[in-house]
């Protein structure tokens, strides 16, 4: 099967005319912005960016589109800090445009849909962010005061999070170390676009940790679907990460191979659906606590291998379905599929493992430039916040607070030194 193919069908399907992507559409951006208004406000990097972000300016421009304030307003750091968050609602609350253009990655899409938030609640319900961490904050806060949000449209330029296409916002408070989510249907772009050749200029590594996150999310939703969203999610999950396990060794060989950029573009995209779908569970939580020593879909592509043994009773059909993928590319045994239990799992695993390092990616967070006691830490207390309990309840065996230190220390032990034979089964 072309799984390039599925992939575009799979997300024509899902977003039909409110997606726009391919190779070579970044100049549609005009005419698309001339719908919501004359004033846009965009937002991006001005340094390596600056050649794309000019390019936006110069089609706004010629569909009659001026910038809101004259100038491109800078983007957010990595993991999108609550203070860049502040920062943008202010460029939006002075500037007044018709519409926000995020140019950028997850983090600057991410900023620009929590400062999105604060300019238009802020004034009514509260100014400040963590009031609208949680589900579904932003979609009350909107109906009780009869509030809008801004049109955001979602340029993406990085094979990354899928943030162009989701309800979620993750924003990080740099002195705690920790991320946190707005989940909310809300806050999803008016219209999102993504040019799969502007890629290429991005860095390797970029790239290739967005390829772990796009594996993670398809991985854990599959992992975690119900019986009303197994087909659904499979289909997304074989699709992504046969994708990603083709293709990722390509670019390790040739960064500029188009055709590579464009498929592991897709296969984030499809990572986007699957957090539509169903959510995402253990490793992701784990990686909200890592921040400050390596970026999101590394850390949540070190921990799967070690959360899927874990999982093992409860996720039998799945590991079949992801582990004959991994051996068709040469990652695991042939037949792998006919193993049952916890072999089963481990096998899955190690093949996870084996992928990664031939990408070189990290296996485990030892592996990590940083990593430290105090990481598992701050990991072990992340899970027992009320804020991100989500993350336990989502999880195909789910836990509650008072299993963290019996069971998820485990993982996290085994995550640091890659010993799966310590992680406990509940």
């Amino acid at each position: 099967m072309d799984q390039m193919k599925k992939a575009y069908e799979i997300l024509k399907d899902w977003k039909g005319d409110a997606y726009v992507h391919g190779l070579g559409v970044l100049n549609q951006i005009g005419p698309i912005a001339a719908k919501f208004g004359k004033k846009a406000l965009v937002v991006s990097n001005t340094t390596y960016m600056k050649p794309i972000a000019d390019r936006v300016v110069s089609y706004l421009q010629a569909s009659g589109v001026e910038l809101s304030g004259g100038m491109i307003a800078p983007d957010a750091k990595p993991n999108a800090p609550r203070e860049d968050v502040y920062r943008l609602e202010s460029y939006i609350l002075h500037n007044k445009p018709d519409c926000i253009i995020a140019v950028g990655g997850g983090s600057t899409i991410d900023a620009c849909k929590a400062a999105d938030v604060l300019a238009s609640l802020g004034g009514k319900v509260s100014c400040e962010i963590d009031h609208y961490f949680g589900t579904n904050v932003v979609t009350d806060a909107l109906k009780a005061t009869g509030s809008s949000l801004i049109p955001l449209i979602a340029i993406q330029t990085s094979a990354s999070s899928g943030a162009h296409l989701t309800k979620y916002s993750n924003i990080t408070d740099p002195v705690a170390g920790q991320k946190k989510l707005i989940v909310d249907n809300a806050i999803c772009p008016a219209l999102s676009m993504f040019d799969y050749e502007t890629t290429v200029s991005m860095p390797l590594s970029v790239t290739i940790d967005g390829a772990l996150d796009a594996i993670a999310h398809t991985f854990e939703v599959f992992c975690g679907a119900k019986s009303e969203t197994y087909e659904k999610t499979k289909e997304i999950a074989e699709c992504a990460i046969s994708l990603v396990v083709q293709y990722a060794k390509v670019l390790i060989k040739d960064p500029k191979n188009v055709e590579a950029r464009e498929a592991i573009g897709l296969a984030t995209d499809l990572g986007g659906y699957a957090i539509m779908v169903g959510g995402t569970s253990g490793a992701h939580l784990t990686s909200f606590s890592l921040v400050d020593i390596v970026s999101h879909g590394t850390a949540c592509g070190v921990m799967n291998p070690y959360y899927a043994v874990f999982y093992s009773k409860a996720i039998q059909k799945q590991l079949k379905v992801v582990g004959s993928i991994f051996a068709e590319h040469g990652f695991a045994d042939k037949g792998i599929e006919s193993l049952d239990g916890r072999e089963l799992a481990l096998r899955v695993a190690e093949a996870m493992i084996a992928f990664s390092k031939s990408i070189n990616a990290p296996s485990k967070l030892n592996d990590l430039k940083g990593f430290t006691e105090k990481h598992i830490e701050r990991a072990l207390a992340a899970a027992k916040d009320p804020q991100l309990e989500m993350k336990l309840r989502n999880m195909p065996v789910p836990m509650t607070n008072a299993d963290v230190d019996t069971y998820m220390e485990p993982i996290l032990r085994a995550g640091a030194t890659g010993d799966l034979s310590l992680i406990k089964e509940m």
